[in-house]
């Protein structure tokens, strides 16, 4: 049974969400403000996050941000904010899906379940142990953590996504619209640009020297491959 960690100030938005979650079999908590949140992230141990962007106490996309720092547990915000520059922003930060206020509970439901199920995935393709010393950037799916030169890097769950259909077939040319599929929630708003974005970020990550990188490469005018060995 799902848990889910719902953060939203308004109660009577809570209180509906709430009823229809539990009847769709998730064990739901909720709290009204960030701080509250923060304390249930711990102890309730959700598997999947609804942030509203506007709270009493913090704003969203910040909390979003500080979460993200200690896991990479799915976040859908929610928000009355229509604008791209609110919805990017969330992305950027670390959130998975963004919805508009007001929707549907069906589509909130179908959202929470597009997550979950990327979050469990466990691909059937597994890199080949050519070596018994490990290669410069691996992964451990299980623990969802990615490690270059034996040390941990943070990501998002965007970025592990992609990271890990990178990694999971090195030297394979992957389009934008490919690597897009696999953080796109239904319907959800983000584009090609977004993917871009993530593999900035993951080069900066990764790579000593991310204008010049050795391990993810660009295909010109088809989108990106994971070089195992770099250059």
């Amino acid at each position: 049974m799902p848990k889910v960690l719902i953060i939203e100030d308004d109660q009577s938005i809570a209180d509906m969400m709430t009823i229809y979650l539990e009847e769709e079999g998730y064990t739901v908590t909720w709290a009204s403000d960030g701080e509250e949140g923060k304390k249930l992230l711990q102890s309730a141990e959700p598997d999947i996050i609804i942030l509203d962007v506007m709270l009493p106490d913090t704003d969203g996309i910040t909390l979003c941000g500080e979460i993200r720092l200690v896991t990479v547990i799915p976040i859908l915000m929610v928000s009355a904010k229509k604008e791209v520059a609110d919805r990017v922003n969330a992305l950027l930060v670390g959130a998975d899906d963004y919805l508009c206020k007001p929707f549907s509970m069906r589509e909130l439901a179908a959202r929470l379940t597009a997550l979950l199920r990327r979050s469990a995935m466990t691909p059937v393709v597994e890199p080949a142990a050519a070596k018994d010393v490990r290669p410069a950037v691996h992964m451990d799916k299980s623990r969802r953590v990615l490690y270059v030169a034996d040390k941990l890097v943070e990501t998002t769950y965007s970025e592990f996504e992609i990271m890990k259909v990178l990694w999971l077939h090195p030297n394979n040319v992957f389009s934008r619209e490919e690597l897009l599929n696999r953080i796109r929630g239904i319907d959800t708003y983000v584009t090609e640009r977004s993917v871009d974005v993530h593999i900035t970020n993951l080069r900066k990550k990764i790579e000593a020297d991310p204008k010049n990188p050795r391990f993810i490469k660009t295909v010109w005018g088809v989108g990106y491959k994971f070089v195992p060995e770099g250059d």
